[in-house]
């Protein structure tokens, strides 16, 4: 019997001496699974709350780095992508990802409304001998749908300021909807590289790779803002309007991403939540910690963006093997990562790549980074034993990118010929805000309107 709090122990103790002495163990396993299944089905929906929590780090994160005449349009697509990716993940995304037996590259969605409708089905989900997991069908339908949204959220700041509102909806929706749920079940759905002993914990490739490489596709299609780039070559720095609103974005995702990665454990266990809290923070503080230091070096000042930045690398990086490593290693994953992200993010300016917010650096190098690293610091006690090696590692990591880059290539491009996908020069100049929405984030109330 695992290690229960001291009332709960005390609870099934008294409940065992009251009970005749041949009940007596199975009365007490009996308690013990049912106080199991609450704590693991609780605790999954407190980390589903910090995950979608994390959508409000990104909004604020994004708006910070990003001029003020267009922070209205940054937070409406963040409103809207939590919201359109809950729904398509129920329309969807959530039985085409966890198929069951897999059936192939792309198995069938079907509605999760229908789980709905039947009674049998109702009463098995909502016990742990009835659906198979420590946790209801509900609780695991909302914690892996606050994952999908994700995807389009990254794909969201590297293409901020530039992109037409519509447009950006229909492309991030099919992405949702359909891209990501296919390289999903490759893996959580017990696809071919499941098969393989692939080793994705929370997310490195499957969510945050997946969504910087279809990022990158997209900016690709899309074009740098004008004005960034100069006709000698020079790069001009367009500078985020709020720093606050950056830092307290980070700040939000590092707090949300205790119930990303601490929830992935998928049951209530103490020793693999605790671990997963510890080697999560480690990296997080060495990604920052080597980024605000290489930057320092290279950049010949202290880059408070670069240091946010290497925060989230860190975290990116350590989501794919938070259950397998050591603390040094963790710290590790962390100070590569930091490091990484900073001469990562130089490279994408200098040749043209232009993304706002480093979303192509931070999720989609630094995923494939952490993927691989699952196989380089991870425990050998536990790898070996799992099968983990750094050639099926590197195939899941290069699987996922490149199937995201070429389904957000194709739909940005098919988007484009049939919608058109950047705003105007006027309408750049004088800020989404205004031309897309129609208001502004900071009115100006000093001017009388009388």
């Amino acid at each position: 019997m695992k290690k229960l709090p001291h009332l709960v122990h005390g609870l099934l103790l008294a409940i065992a001496a009251a009970t005749p002495a041949m009940a007596q163990e199975a009365t007490v396993e009996s308690v013990s699974a049912k106080v199991d299944f609450f704590v693991g089905n609780l605790w999954l929906l407190i980390a589903a709350a910090l995950v979608f929590l994390m959508h409000l780090g990104f909004a604020t994160l994004e708006a910070g780095l990003t001029q003020q005449k267009n922070t209205v349009n940054i937070l409406f697509k963040n409103v809207f992508i939590i919201c359109m990716g809950i729904l398509a993940y129920a329309l969807w995304g959530f039985n085409a990802m966890y198929p069951g037996d897999f059936n192939g590259f792309f198995a069938a969605g079907s509605p999760i409304a229908n789980a709905f409708l039947d009674e049998a089905s109702i009463a098995a989900n909502l016990t742990a001998e009835g659906y198979g997991y420590p946790y209801t069908y509900w609780t695991d339908f909302i914690f892996q749908a606050m994952f999908a949204a994700t995807a389009a959220t990254i794909i969201s700041g590297a293409v901020a300021e530039r992109i037409k509102l519509g447009s950006f909806m229909v492309a991030a929706t099919i992405i949702v909807l359909i891209g990501y749920p296919i390289t999903g079940s490759w893996e959580w759905g017990g696809g071919w590289l499941d098969q393989k002993d692939f080793a994705d914990f929370a997310g490195s490739s499957l969510v945050h790779a997946f969504g910087g490489f279809a990022a990158l596709a997209a900016v690709l299609i899309l074009g740098a803002r004008r004005g960034k780039y100069g006709k000698d070559g020079k790069i001009k720095p367009i500078l985020g309007h709020s720093m606050p609103l950056a830092t307290i974005g980070v700040f939000l995702l590092f707090l949300g991403w205790f119930g990303f990665n601490g929830g992935s454990v998928l049951s209530g266990d103490p020793a693999g939540i605790s671990h997963v809290f510890v080697t999560t923070a480690l990296a997080a503080c060495g990604g920052g910690l080597a980024s605000v230091f290489i930057s320092w070096v290279v950049l010949k000042k202290p880059d408070l963006s670069m240091a946010l930045n290497g925060i989230l690398a860190g975290l990116v990086g350590i989501t794919a093997g938070a259950d397998v490593m050591g603390a040094w290693g963790a710290v590790l994953v962390g100070l590569t990562s930091g490091i990484i992200v900073v001469f990562s993010i130089i490279f994408f300016d200098k040749v043209k790549v232009d993304d706002p917010v480093g979303a192509i650096s931070v999720h989609g190098v630094c995923g494939v980074w952490g993927t691989l690293c699952v196989a380089i610091f991870g425990l050998d006690s536990i790898t070996e034993a799992a099968g983990i090696t750094f050639g099926v590692q590197l195939l899941g990591a290069a699987s996922v990118s490149i199937f995201a880059f070429v389904f957000s290539l194709v739909v940005f491009s098919i988007v484009k010929a049939i919608f058109g996908i950047r705003v105007s020069e006027e309408e750049e100049f004088e800020g989404l805000d205004i031309s897309e929405h129609g208001q502004e984030a900071y009115p100006d109330f000093s001017v009388s309107t009388r």
